[in-house]
């Protein structure tokens, strides 16, 4: 990545933004750049009408929507003239818009009523009187409308007849009665209210709108819906008239906004002194070309670009730069999840590529079980989408190596294992899974100190625990018990080169500490056998990759005993392929985790640091605002 300063005419500005925006491979920098000699941020009043313009098209289109946009058109510069006429007339649309707007929500807040009074209305629908009778006070009668429970109504019936009232359940609905209590207004009203709310009764209050008898109400409420509906209609109509007169001029405007908002979006990375301007941002190094011969296309008038490498103090503020790769898309996916390597680091994306498919397969190694994922993936592909590589690249692997070990739906008969199968020899599996493991944490290692020699840590990359020290403890351990393994014995070397690690560890520990001495030793000595103890519990996390390929054997026997268990050849049947059901879903899952765990935690832990910024090219946003 380099650091460009781009020194052109200030009348061209808008033109340099809009042959930037259109390569997409300048990361603006807003930092201030040479503010004594460029003191001014050209472009303001444009920048406030752009903004005041998209968010009218936006509004706008919320009502008049506009067809996707795949390409801007023939590239074109966009003067302020230009952007206030077309924001002035956006703005007079947005007010012949919003009456469409208010029209609208007043409609649907009419719809939204009706619903209200329809439901209320199913409240007493069986009611053949006057609904506004229950609505006003009345002198001597105490009228109460309400729902309890059905179990409770012979009960309550009871109950108020001793106070005097009377119960009518005219409506049962689910598990609720809907009750009438009438009654002589007078002293025995608080204990009718003790008994409603002992026997769970709940008031229906009867909305003002309701004033007749339920049907003709109900033809009321109809006859309402009836006339929103029509007026719905011609608001539709309107609006549909208003798109086929503005929709032309409506895609000239959002075409104008496209190719106004480079020149809006550069802000504080450009900056002016009168006639002359500055533009800096960052640039991919092999691009630098590219954008000068664009630039000296394009442009009358004279330009200069200069391009320089990132200082040491500005590599954090350094954009990192993934290149689009469509086969690697969705692992990119995953790993952008971590976090985005820093400037200069190593992109794991196809290390992680390569090793989760790998790992995946090693764990769940079946042909049937493989080849069914692939399958459903690609036959899914449009809701997958970028995913639709991802799935089916982890199926083949799981059917590779159920090729290698003979198992095709747990059938472990059917074909011969190219390799071995897991369960005839546990042992194997488990060592093998170990080398895998150590290859891997060996080749995590490297990476790790060539990303600390690049980034200038040249300290850590020695001394640290994931540094070239201690990779040397790491492999003179391993070294040591393979000889030990082997012959018996220990080896000298191996013995003197840990020490010698162990002590340049607890050494760097030292120095880096700034604590008090006593404290400063403690730390160091828990560092120093942290260090050790990581690489081993690192290294035996990835016994987990041989435990999944036997348990994927295991459940397999635990199903066909199952289905050996069933009395017909049908039952037999439905339950192997349930079973096989259930492996893919659920054991598919897990194992997809565990994988993704191994590589989180034993990989991009150790040289990953994830914080980086990801590169943000000015582009042409073929949204347009809308």
């Amino acid at each position: 990545m380099k650091h460009v300063l781009l020194q052109v005419l200030t009348e061209d500005l808008p033109q340099v933004s809009l042959i930037l925006a259109d390569l997409a491979l300048f990361s603006p920098d807003y930092r201030p750049h040479c503010t004594a000699h460029f003191p001014l941020v050209p472009g303001e009043r444009f920048r406030e009408l752009h903004a005041q313009a998209s968010s009218r098209l936006q509004k706008i289109s919320r009502h008049i929507p506009l067809a996707p946009l795949a390409s801007p058109g023939e590239l074109r510069v966009i003067s302020e003239a230009e952007l206030e006429e077309t924001n002035s007339w956006l703005g007079e649309v947005w007010e012949r818009c919003s009456r469409f707007e208010e029209s609208l929500r007043r409609l649907d807040d009419e719809r939204q009523m009706i619903s209200q009074l329809e439901q209320a209305l199913e409240n007493f629908g069986e009611l053949n009187i006057d609904l506004g009778l229950l609505r006003r006070e009345r002198l001597y009668l105490d009228i109460l409308v309400g729902m309890v429970p059905r179990a409770n109504v012979s009960r309550l019936k009871e109950a108020v007849a001793l106070a005097d009232y009377l119960l009518f359940d005219y409506m049962q609905l689910r598990e609720s009665a809907h009750v009438i209590v009438v009654g002589l207004k007078g002293e025995r009203e608080r204990e009718l209210r003790s008994v409603l709310g002992t026997a769970g009764f709940r008031a229906l209050s009867v909305p003002p709108e309701l004033q007749h008898e339920p049907e003709r109400v109900r033809a009321e409420l109809n006859r309402r819906r009836l006339n929103l509906g029509q007026q719905l209609q011609h608001e539709t109509a309107e609006i549909l008239a208003c798109q086929n007169e503005l929709g032309g001029r409506l895609e000239q405007s959002r075409s104008a906004l496209i190719m106004a908002e480079p020149y809006a979006s550069i802000d504080t990375a450009a900056r002016s002194a009168g006639y002359l301007s500055i533009v800096s941002g960052w640039i991919p190094a092999r691009d630098i070309e590219r954008i000068r011969r664009a630039l000296e296309g394009a442009l009358a008038n004279p330009f200069l670009l200069d391009a320089r490498d990132p200082t040491a103090e500005e590599r954090p503020l350094v954009p990192s730069y993934m290149p689009d790769n469509r086969l690697l898309a969705p692992f990119s996916a995953l790993v952008k999840q971590y976090g985005l390597p820093r400037y200069g680091e190593v992109d794991p994306t196809a290390i992680f590529a390569l090793t989760f498919v790998l790992m995946f397969g090693m764990m769940f190694g079946d042909v049937g079980h493989g080849a069914t994922i692939a399958l459903v993936a690609w036959l899914a592909r449009r809701k997958l989408g970028s995913f639709t590589l991802f799935a089916v690249s982890i199926g083949i692997s799981a059917a590779l190596f159920g090729l290698l070990y003979g198992s095709v739906f747990g059938y472990e008969y059917l074909i011969d294992a190219l390799w071995i199968a897991p369960m005839s020899d546990p042992v194997y599996m488990l060592s093998m899974a170990l080398r895998w493991g150590i290859a891997f944490l060996v080749m995590i290692s490297f990476i790790a100190i060539y990303n600390r020699v690049i980034q200038g840590e040249l300290m850590r990359a020695l001394f640290d625990s994931n540094g070239l020290v201690g990779a040397s403890l790491y492999l003179s351990v391993l070294y040591g018990i393979y000889r030990y393994h082997v012959t018996g014995g220990l080896s000298s070397a191996a013995i003197l080169i840990s020490i010698l690690a162990l002590l340049m560890l607890f050494g760097y520990q030292l120095v880096k500490s700034h604590a008090p001495p006593g404290e400063r030793i403690l730390v160091a000595f828990i560092e120093t056998f942290e260090t050790l103890t990581g690489y081993v519990s690192n290294t035996l996390s990835f016994l987990r990759v041989a435990a999944f390929s036997l348990n994927h054997v295991a459940l397999a026997i635990a199903i066909f005993a199952l289905a050996d268990m069933m009395a017909s050849i049908q039952a037999h049947v439905v339950m192997v392929i349930c079973g096989n059901l259930f492996i893919l879903v659920l054991e598919g899952a897990i194992v997809a985790i565990q994988a993704l765990r191994l590589e989180y935690f034993e990989g991009f832990s150790r040289f990953y640091s994830g914080d980086g910024l990801e590169f943000r090219p000015l582009r042409l946003n073929l949204g347009g605002g809308a």
